[in-house]
């Protein structure tokens, strides 16, 4: 039996992108899903896709993760509907390139509220019920740009450090109560994502060669699920260039700024 088949599994930002290819993979596996993200007629279109394709039971419920209301809300009708959460999947988020010097901090502050803070909130919601039950997996979907950055991505950068760091730390309070934290860090994702990340198109050309498929990072997050992963890097070949960075950061620094600087 797939280790997914009967599992609760909640997906934010499931509408598009990673997060609605994920909701394709685990109804196939037997999956009982949530799908979050702001767009109800977006949720809507992937929910009778899993149905109709696969049987799938699916609660769709949107909601704006940078609104901790609303996540209150939601958590609280959901759990009364179906009861605990297996597996939580933090993939909602966005992001932005733009010098950091001419930066809207509008921006910023509200790239922080989804990346980052609503990130927290869920998985702090979410993983009191899972103590409760004695076991769960919470997934965040960061990203190599929190490992290595590159030039105009400082604030989204930011952002990703951030919910890497707090995955590690999350990850250590809550091994005794059952609860595995894994990061998922993919390089560029051929996404709508970068419609508003590079509106120019300069940064997906200059990496285009590690371009990623959302079924291949929906792939390797699903394998992950069951597991005790700390985190998964895609492709590998970036995996070992962030540890080379960390080793010799200021080889990385020049090498990473010609590279992105390339017109």
């Amino acid at each position: 039996m797939d280790k997914v088949q009967g599992k609760v599994i909640w997906i934010t930002g499931a509408s598009s992108g990673i997060g609605e290819e994920l909701a394709y993979q685990l109804a196939e596996k037997g999956a009982t899903l949530i799908l979050s993200a702001r767009s109800a007629n977006k949720l809507k279109k992937v929910k009778e896709e899993c149905v109709t394709r696969f049987s799938a039971q699916v609660l769709v419920y949107p909601m704006d993760v940078s609104d901790p209301e609303a996540i209150k809300a939601a958590v609280s009708t959901v759990s009364e509907k179906i009861g605990s959460i297996d597996v939580l999947i933090n993939n909602a988020g966005f992001g932005h390139t733009q010098a950091f010097l001419d930066y809207d901090f509008s921006r910023a502050e509200n790239m922080f509220k989804v990346n980052v803070l609503g990130l927290m909130y869920m998985s702090q919601l979410v993983a009191r019920d899972m103590k409760q039950a004695g076991a769960g997996h919470i997934i965040n979907i960061a990203s190599i740009a929190g490992k290595v950055a590159t030039p105009k991505s400082a604030v989204y950068s930011a952002t990703k450090f951030a919910v890497i760091g707090f995955s590690n730390a999350l990850r250590l309070e809550l091994k005794d109560n059952n609860i595995q934290v894994t990061t998922v860090n993919p390089g560029p994702v051929d996404t709508p994502f970068f419609d508003e990340f590079d509106p120019s198109g300069e940064y997906l050309k200059n990496v285009s060669s590690m371009v990623l498929s959302a079924e291949y990072v929906a792939h390797e997050t699903v394998a992950a699920i069951g597991t005790k992963k700390r985190e998964v890097n895609l492709p590998r070949s970036l995996s070992v260039a962030s540890k080379l960075y960390a080793l010799f950061p200021l080889i990385s620094d020049f090498l990473v700024r010609t590279a992105f600087n390339k017109k």
